[in-house]
């Protein structure tokens, strides 16, 4: 992986971290930053031994999404957002659990590229919104997976009002899955991630695989999509590894 502009990214053992890199605009997104995203995101996701991607920010925040000033200067066309759509569908169906471990601020398409991902951790003061509307566009496909996660009503009104949200009460309404001390963060965000690749096993991407499709599928064929996707996980090395943990009293160890 040649050295990028605005991202960066390293892995050890079953864990990918991809690192936005752009802290003096609070990682704002301009064009190279769609670029070297969908670079990182097609990479990590031929990385068969990562189980887990972290995706975060430098510095003092998460991403404040697009660039402001490319913006400004009539620099960004439709191309950006073709570009960014591409990569967050990337993480949000690879074949790895992926978290975004989001501090203080996550705003437009920081939390768009949020709601792509598996997971959400944010620090107890993080910022979170979608606040396109004010710009006169609007907020990419976080009109499609925002309804999703807090429901039809709770998300036209953070769409439509481009209203900021605080991380307990962003946890009450299900936009994020923890919330932790901003002192603790790296170290809580460390030990969660390793929590996930733990127990991620072949069963837990079908399962993913599966949940993705949970909004879009009728009952019959959401259950053709089930048993097809158990069979893959019930005959993989992983639940084999499981059974025999079982009989051996103690925790497997997925490859």
């Amino acid at each position: 992986m040649p050295e990028l502009e605005t991202m960066k990214w390293t892995t050890a053992g079953k864990i990918a971290r991809v690192i936005f890199n752009r802290p003096h605009v609070l990682n704002a997104m301009d064009n190279q930053t769609t670029m070297d995203l969908n670079t990182i995101a097609d990479a990590v996701a031929k990385e068969k031994d990562v189980r887990v991607v972290i995706l975060s920010g430098t510095g003092r925040a998460f991403s404040t999404g697009i660039d402001l000033k490319q913006l400004s200067a009539n620099q960004i066309d439709m191309t950006y957002h073709y570009r960014f759509e591409r990569a967050l569908r990337t993480f949000e169906t690879m074949g790895k659990i992926v978290i975004a471990a989001i501090k203080q601020y996550c705003l437009g398409g920081g939390l768009q590229l949020a709601l792509a991902c598996d997971v959400r951790i944010a620090d107890s003061k993080a910022i979170l919104g979608l606040p396109a509307i004010k710009e006169g566009l609007v907020p990419g496909l976080g009109t499609w997976r925002l309804p999703h996660y807090i429901g039809l009503g709770r998300a036209k009104r953070y769409i439509l009002s481009g209203e900021n949200i605080k991380a307990r009460d962003a946890l009450t309404i299900g936009l994020v899955d923890y919330v932790v001390p901003l002192a603790q963060f790296d170290r809580r965000v460390e030990k969660i991630a390793h929590e996930y690749a733990k127990v991620c096993a072949v069963g837990t991407i079908q399962a993913k695989h599966l949940t993705n499709e949970s909004f879009d599928l009728e009952y019959e064929p959401f259950l053709k999509k089930y048993f097809e996707r158990q069979e893959i996980a019930q005959t993989s090395d992983d639940h084999m590894e499981a059974r025999r943990a079982y009989r051996e009293k103690r925790d497997p160890v997925f490859e």
